[in-house]
């Protein structure tokens, strides 16, 4: 049954049966993979019978426009619910979903760099082509009357990857007592002067969110546009994703604080995401799996091993579709649908939310809609039900053990 999976997620064969046949081995033959498949058709039937089609009669385009209608009408509800209205401008309906995010019941606070030591690192490594883009003739009067948020954002999208792995590697000489638990920055960028270095990200990364972790920073750059179809949701899950990204950065790097080389630790964090942070039967599986493994608990499991830098709430870690429908009650739907999708001889159909309010934002034709979101999802939902296993907690509890242990000082 891994057949499906592996065509769901485009795997490389025969790599992705032999590590599943390995996992599944070493677990003690759980059927994983069988008993994923089974929830992903059966829940691929249900939907398509909630919206009005026949689960034995469908067709691929069929049942990407039923959800794309389903898209539009929730988009509506969730509009109309928290007070977007048509003659707003993009920006200020990104305000007021921004602002409604504020107001959810859930985490929202990251262990990021202080904002002075920010600032003392920009004027360590000015960024001169943001300077410029702005009209600033000194560094000192930039920083003195810009955000330092904004500062850093510009110059992550303005500034060149040279300039932005020296700015990282500047990070070398921070400790942790460099760093504060605050609240994530989210904004809606207005500055005008810098469009063109807006439009060129846009065009490169296809998407308007910068998100700087270290600092709990993300930010949405403005669109050149007067209106944007399915704005609130595709936003508001985006946005929760990103809080979600951001408090898994900071609580590695919580973490890490005791560590000797605490500094080349934080760089290595921040350049590249920690995709191999333990191993089981040499599949490597990344750390922001493990936060959701231990993130969804009530309690702190095994607080022995995290505390006292890490604590049940740095941890915490919730869909965004369970937290929409606290909300609007009829996004219930697209509940556990992260990593479902149907699969046709010729086609994959996705049930997600994301991909599917992206493709209606982005007013995406049958056959370029988007596909990504759901098989990121479906890749860390299979390991997920491996972690989950009995046979590997003793393993996972070891290796855990071991890379907090390499945290801690010793003291002479």
């Amino acid at each position: 049954m891994s057949r499906v999976i592996s065509q769901l997620l485009n795997a490389k064969e025969p790599d992705f049966s032999i590590a599943i046949s390995n996992l599944e081995h070493k677990s003690g033959n759980p059927s994983v993979d069988v008993s994923l498949t089974s929830k992903i058709q059966g829940s691929v039937y249900r939907k398509i019978r909630e919206i009005g089609l026949d689960p034995n009669d469908t067709t691929d385009n069929e049942l990407y426009r039923g959800l794309q209608s389903m898209i539009a009408l929730h988009n509506k509800f969730l509009s109309d619910k928290i007070g977007l209205t048509e003659d707003q401008s993009v920006s200020k309906q990104m305000s007021v979903i921004i602002k409604k995010i504020y107001d959810l019941p859930i985490p929202s606070k990251s262990w990021a760099i202080k904002k002075s030591v920010a600032k003392k690192l920009l004027k360590e490594c000015p960024p001169k082509k943001v300077k410029s883009a702005l009209g600033y003739k000194s560094l000192d009067s930039m920083l003195k009357r810009e955000k330092v948020e904004n500062l850093l954002t510009y110059a992550r999208i303005c500034e060149t990857n040279t300039w932005n792995k020296k700015f990282i590697k500047s990070y070398k000489k921070l400790q942790p007592s460099d760093f504060e638990n605050r609240q994530i920055k989210i904004s809606v960028i207005k500055n005008k002067k810098l469009a063109d270095c807006y439009k060129k990200y846009i065009s490169d990364k296809h998407h308007n969110v910068v998100v700087i972790k270290e600092h709990g920073v993300i930010a949405n750059l403005p669109l050149p546009v007067r209106n944007l179809p399915g704005l609130a949701i595709t936003l508001m899950p985006l946005m929760l994703h990103f809080i979600n990204e951001v408090r898994s950065y900071s609580a590695i790097t919580k973490m890490h604080q005791m560590h000797p080389d605490f500094s080349q630790q934080l760089i290595e964090i921040t350049m590249q995401d920690p995709d191999n942070f333990i191993r089981l039967e040499g599949q490597p599986i990344p750390w922001k799996v493990v936060q959701r493994h231990y993130g969804n608990k009530e309690h702190l499991a095994y607080p022995e091993l995290f505390e006292p830098h890490i604590q049940a709430d740095d941890l915490y870690w919730r869909k965004a579709e369970s937290v929409l429908y606290w909300i609007e009650p009829a996004l219930k739907f697209w509940e556990d649908l992260d990593y479902v999708a149907a699969l046709y001889p010729n086609s994959i159909v996705p049930l997600s939310l994301m991909d599917n309010a992206v493709s209606f934002c982005n007013k995406l034709e049958f056959g370029s809609h988007s596909t990504s979101y759901f098989r990121d999802s479906l890749w860390n939902e299979l390991l997920l039900q491996y972690l989950g296993q009995s046979s590997f907690e003793q393993e996972i509890i070891e290796q855990l053990d071991g890379k907090i242990s390499e945290t801690k000082m010793v003291e002479f």
